[in-house]
């Protein structure tokens, strides 16, 4: 299965489009392009064997790696200087969403003269930037999960105050996406799951948000969808091209619906990612039936809605809590946040930072720093 479409960007998916890499580039005008991705995968043949293709093909590509599992304002500085000391010209964003989302903050930031955390996504803080100083970006995802590739922010974390913050500009969109689903074939079992729920969480966050998107709205159905037909088969057999290929675009497609917003699933996991350094995606995974379970007034027409879509055996949002809680037990997702060594000795700090995380802005009820305190001690404790 291979195919081309332009939403919300150009985008060739299929097995074997990596190799397409290196016209991908120059059809961007790119002659010398910094592959930005993580340490692990750096160690991996992969990102050896993509450099070798760029090379092969007159192109003076280079490699930086310095990113971390929650990508920093300092890793954004190295890049940059790196990007400017090798006179590159375009970014290859090779990774999962923190290598993904350090890439594109670099494009944006590395001929500037604001610095990153100036364009946090508040008010109009993106006009500071001069936009024929963005780099174009080429995004390969290697995981299926952030959806980075299909967005306009990234998600760095400004150690000065632990609190992670959204850079946003308009242009950071790359503008070409390659979604192959043989670089995702060696993702580990867990980070399969783990991912996947966090493209299960953009949907379903897309799906209750009370902003008018139909068009979002349908993408994250959809998404969901995909998510319940095929990310069991992912984690089962990792050689699923057909499950990998689908969780690909389920990734795409929840960070397309999230335009329409997303909600207290991510107000929580953004502090507790900071705080924490904890995965994102487990974060969300085990944060979702809690966070279901509280927005339930609310919600209640959504999960009619989603159990009839997907078939589900029990309907309403009862049966999509029981679908969500057995999907995640099969996979082999932590049910409460101590699971993963997080308690609520802080508490009376995330639920602030909850507050004022933009992801609450669109949770289908507004709450306040008590109770996102409340529901962080449910996923604590276990309380549904």
């Amino acid at each position: 299965m291979k195919a081309n479409w332009n939403y919300p960007t150009a985008i060739r998916a299929g097995a074997g489009r990596i190799r397409e890499l290196p016209a991908c580039c120059r059809e961007l005008g790119m002659q010398r392009p910094l592959l930005i991705t993580d340490p692990g995968l750096r160690a991996l043949p992969m990102v050896d064997a993509a450099l070798a293709d760029c090379r092969e093909a007159g192109l003076g590509a280079d490699v930086f790696s310095d990113v971390k599992p929650n990508p920093t304002g300092d890793n954004v500085e190295a890049g940059n200087a790196v990007f400017r000391e090798g006179d590159h010209d375009g970014v290859i964003a090779f990774g999962g969403g923190s290598a993904l989302d350090a890439a594109k903050a670099v494009a944006l930031m590395a001929k500037q003269a604001v610095s990153v955390f100036d364009l946090e996504d508040v008010g109009d803080n993106f006009l500071r930037a001069d936009p024929a100083r963005i780099a174009p970006v080429v995004a390969v995802p290697t995981t299926a999960g952030t959806g980075s590739e299909v967005g306009r922010a990234s998600v760095i974390v400004d150690e000065t105050v632990h609190v992670k913050k959204i850079i946003f500009h308009p242009h950071m969109l790359p503008r070409i996406v390659i979604l192959d689903p043989e670089l995702t074939i060696g993702l580990p079992a867990w980070l399969t799951a783990a991912t996947g729920m966090d493209a299960l969480s953009h949907n379903l966050e897309a799906l209750c948000s009370p902003a008018y998107h139909p068009m979002a709205e349908g993408i994250g159905m959809e998404g969901a969808r995909l998510v319940h037909e095929y990310l069991a088969r992912a984690v089962a057999d990792g050689g699923d091209i057909e499950a990998r290929m689908q969780m690909l675009v389920a990734s795409s497609m929840g960070a397309t619906a999230f335009q329409r917003g997303l909600g207290a699933m991510h107000a929580l996991a953004h502090p507790l990612g900071a705080l924490y350094d904890a995965h994102h995606g487990t974060l969300n995974a085990i944060l979702m039936p809690y966070v279901l379970r509280a927005n339930a007034d609310a919600i209640a027409p959504v999960g009619d809605r989603l159990a009839r879509y997907l078939g589900l055996p029990s309907a309403g949002l009862d049966g999509v809590i029981d679908w969500v809680l057995s999907m995640r037990e099969g996979i082999g997702i932590a049910h409460t946040l101590a699971d993963i060594g997080i308690d609520d000795a802080r508490a009376d700090e995330i639920g602030p930072m909850a507050v004022a995380d933009p992801s609450a802005g669109t949770n289908p009820i507004a709450y306040d720093a008590g109770q996102y305190a409340t529901i962080l001690g449910n996923a604590v404790h276990g309380r549904l």
